[in-house]
C-alpha cells in the first residue's frame, strides 16, 4: 500500500525515500541522525585544524623517503579539486593524483584537472578503463532497469584506486568525501552500493554480451576489512576537519586557478549528469537534489525555502535534454529509440538481482557501533 505523501519539516527529504521515518514534529530520520549522531562527534574549526596538522605530520613521518605521501582520486569536481589544493598547499603533502577515465569526462572536468596539476606542480596517473567493457556493462544496467545505472562507473573508479594503492604500497588515500555536503545519504533504494561486485557480475551475466576481461572489480571484504585492518591502508577525509562550503570552494578555485564551474555536484561526468538529473527523476521519481540540498540545509549553507524554490524546477534542462540523450545514445552506440525504450521498461530494484546487501547492513551496524562510521545508508 502506498504511503501518503509527506515531506520533512526541517529538510526536503520526503516519502520518495521508501524507508524514511518522521518523528512527532515531522522531522525525518535523516535529520535526526545528523543532529544526534554526526554533529556531536564532528570536529572541525580550531579542533579540526589541529587534527589536520597532526594527520599531515603522521603521513609525512610514515612515508619518508617515498616518492609520494599519498594518493588522491581527482575527478575535476569541487570536492576532489579543493582537497587537492588543501593537501598540497595547506597540509604540505606531495600527493600522486590519480584519475580514472571511464569515457565520460566533461570538458570542464578535463580542464579543471589540467589547471590544478599545472599550477600546483603535481604528477598525474590516469587509469583508462576498457571502453568496450564499460559500454557493455552500462548497457547491461540499462537493460536490468534498475535505478543505479551509474554503478559500473563508480565501481571502476573505486576499485581502480584501491588496486593501484595496494599494488604500489601506498598506505594513505585522501578522499573528498565530507559531512558538509554529504551528511544526508542517498537512500539505498535510489543508489545501491556501487562496490557490490556480486550484483555487478550478476547483472552483466544476465544482460551483457562480451566478457569483462580487464574491468576492475573489488569486494566489500577486501576494501573494508583486508586493506585497512590487515594491509594497513588508511582512508582520510581532510574536508571534514575544516569549514567547508562548496560554493565558497568553487569560487576560490575559480579565482585562484581558473577552475571551471560545471553545475550540480557530480556533474563533472556527462553520464552521471544524465543519470542523476534525468534517469532517476524521469523513470523512478527520485530527485537526488533532495539529498544534496538537505545536506546543505542541516549544515547551514542554504535555507529550506531556497531548496524548495530550486526543487520547484525540474532537475534537468528541458531545452538541452534531447541533445544530452542523443549524446548518451551515440556514445553507447545505440539508437535514440533504444535508449528511450529503457525508460519505459518495468522498473526493477537491486533486490531483483543477486546482491550482498545483508553484508553491507551488518557491516554498517558494526561500524556505527564501533564509532567508525556516522550515519550512512539504511
Amino acid at each position: 500500500m502506498d504511503r501518503p505523501y509527506k515531506i520533512c519539516t526541517n529538510c526536503v527529504m520526503d516519502t520518495t525515500d521508501p524507508k524514511i521515518k518522521f518523528d512527532e514534529k515531522g522531522v525525518c530520520d535523516h535529520c535526526n541522525t545528523f543532529y544526534k549522531k554526526i554533529l556531536p562527534k564532528w570536529k572541525f574549526g580550531e579542533n579540526g585544524q589541529s587534527k589536520l596538522k597532526s594527520l599531515a605530520k603522521e603521513i609525512k613521518r610514515n612515508t619518508r623517503g617515498q616518492a609520494f605521501d599519498c594518493i588522491i582520486g581527482l575527478s575535476g569536481g569541487v570536492d576532489s579539486s579543493y582537497l587537492t589544493y588543501l593537501a598540497k598547499e595547506i597540509m604540505g603533502l606531495n600527493p600522486l593524483i590519480f584519475h580514472v577515465d571511464t569515457g565520460w569526462n566533461s570538458q570542464e572536468s578535463a580542464n579543471n584537472i589540467e589547471v590544478l596539476l599545472n599550477k600546483l606542480g603535481l604528477e598525474l596517473y590516469t587509469e583508462v578503463i576498457n571502453w568496450e567493457e564499460m559500454r557493455d556493462l552500462q548497457l547491461a544496467f540499462f537493460k536490468a532497469s534498475v535505478p543505479h545505472i551509474d554503478a559500473p562507473q563508480d565501481h571502476a573508479i573505486f576499485a581502480s584506486i584501491y588496486r593501484f594503492a595496494y599494488k604500489n604500497h601506498i598506505k594513505y588515500i585522501l578522499t573528498g568525501a565530507n559531512y558538509s555536503t554529504e551528511c544526508i545519504r542517498n537512500p539505498v533504494d535510489w543508489m545501491y552500493y556501487q562496490s557490490d561486485s556480486t550484483q555487478l557480475i550478476d547483472i552483466h551475466r544476465k544482460f551483457g554480451s562480451i566478457p569483462l576481461k580487464s574491468f576492475p572489480t573489488t569486494s566489500i571484504l577486501w576494501h573494508k576489512v583486508y586493506l585497512p585492518y590487515i594491509y594497513g591502508i588508511k582512508v582520510i577525509k581532510p574536508l571534514n576537519h575544516i569549514h567547508y562550503n562548496r560554493n565558497d570552494a568553487a569560487k576560490f578555485l575559480k579565482d585562484r586557478y581558473g577552475w571551471e564551474v560545471y553545475g550540480e555536484k557530480h556533474y563533472e561526468s556527462r553520464f552521471t549528469k544524465f543519470y542523476e538529473s534525468f534517469w532517476l527523476y524521469k523513470k523512478f521519481g527520485y530527485d537526488v537534489r533532495r539529498v544534496k540540498y538537505s545536506s546543505l540545509i542541516v549544515t547551514g549553507q542554504i535555507t529550506r525555502q531556497e531548496a524548495l524554490k530550486m526543487l520547484a524546477q525540474p532537475p534537468y534542462d528541458e531545452e538541452t535534454i534531447a541533445h544530452d540523450m542523443e549524446y548518451i545514445a551515440n556514445k553507447l552506440n545505440i539508437t535514440l529509440e533504444e535508449l528511450q525504450s529503457y525508460l519505459e521498461t518495468p522498473n526493477r530494484t537491486y533486490r531483483d538481482y543477486r546482491n550482498q546487501a545483508w553484508i553491507y547492513s551488518i557491516g554498517a551496524m558494526m561500524m556505527r557501533a564501533l564509532g567508525l562510521e556516522l550515519g550512512g545508508k539504511r
